[in-house]
């Protein structure tokens, strides 16, 4: 089946056909050999990318950079201190703007009616580099480094996200597995479960009984049984700092330890990790909480060192599904 992504945006999974996803995989896949091989192309020679960044990153911003060089092209970044975006001018009148400028856009931070309005206004391909209710370019690289792992297909595979369920990563997962046909799990406490956004269990769910995959949300650690990867992601998103005690306090008992990866019954399970992670004492932050007594681990440093843990491989495989995104869509 020939698949053209050229001219769309990259707003959410939701949006693309198993078969465009398995698109960009391949693509993924090509394009790191051939950088592993020193080869880089010209994809994007002539093509500037604007990234408008409201929530810091390293890998995101890092990705897209190496991703546009890499191909031949430019980019310019923009964080809230060096534009008008949303303060003297709407953010319809920057899309518009930009578009005039720009051959592609891409969005970071809070909320998705944002990411939305560029695409519906700019003119070009938009792209979702995080927002508070998905992370789309996270799973596709994610996936890929599923594939380069597990082998086997990914729709004989099991996912359990372990913790929050009702973030951006749960979410974003939640649509890659509905999609490819993965079996989900979402294990986290009883509360957060009943939190969780029911807009989005929705449409994952009719996407999943397409797809013929299990989608569920439960505190059952049973539910951790013949999972193929445990995924993780820290216990407070940027802007609820104020929460941590509390997050700590409830999310312990869901902390990634060895004993949880045994109960997967899976020797071979891995673990992953959007980063950045909370898994020793080494970052400012854990620090100055541990000495209030709050330990804001997520995962034992065990885990994130030892031999399941595969966090790395998807950190660089961001930057290669980045550039298959960007190149199948410019």
């Amino acid at each position: 089946m020939s698949v053209n992504l050229k001219g769309r945006s990259f707003l959410t999974l939701m949006d693309l056909s198993p078969a465009e996803i398995r698109h960009l995989l391949d693509l993924s896949h090509d394009l790191k050999a051939k950088k592993r091989a020193g080869h880089c192309g010209e994809a994007l020679k002539g093509k500037n990318i604007v990234l408008l960044f409201e929530k810091t990153s390293t890998r995101t911003r890092c990705a897209f950079e190496v991703a546009v060089h890499d191909e031949g092209g430019h980019v310019t970044f923009l964080d809230p201190g060096s534009s008008q975006m949303g303060k003297k001018e709407s953010m319809e009148d920057t899309a518009k703007v930009l578009g005039r400028f720009f051959d592609g856009i891409e969005y970071r931070g809070f909320d998705q009616g944002v990411v939305e309005c560029l695409a519906e206004h700019s003119g070009v391909p938009v792209y979702n580099g995080l927002t508070d209710v998905d992370h789309p370019t996270q799973i596709i690289a994610d996936l890929m480094t599923m594939e380069e792992h597990l082998h086997k297909p990914l729709r004989h595979s099991k996912v359990v996200f372990v913790g929050d369920v009702r973030n951006n990563m749960c979410y974003a997962w939640m649509y890659g597995c509905a999609k490819m046909g993965i079996d989900f799990v979402g294990y986290g406490p009883r509360s957060l479960i009943e939190g969780a956004d029911q807009q989005a269990l929705d449409r994952a769910g009719a996407e999943a009984r397409r797809s013929g995959c299990t989608l569920t949300l439960t505190e059952d650690p049973g539910a951790l049984k013949g999972a193929d990867v445990l995924y993780s992601d820290i216990w407070a998103s940027m802007g609820e700092e104020d929460l941590i005690p509390e997050r700590a306090k409830l999310l312990a008992p869901f902390r990634v330890d060895e004993r949880m990866l045994a109960d997967t019954g899976n020797p071979d399970v891995l673990f992953m990790h959007c980063l950045p992670s909370f898994h020793d004492g080494n970052t400012q932050l854990a620090a100055q909480w541990l000495e209030q007594g709050v330990d804001i681990r997520e995962v034992t440093d065990q885990v994130f060192r030892g031999p399941h843990s595969v966090v790395f491989d998807q950190a660089e495989n961001r930057m290669h599904a980045i550039k298959a995104i960007l190149v199948a869509t410019l």
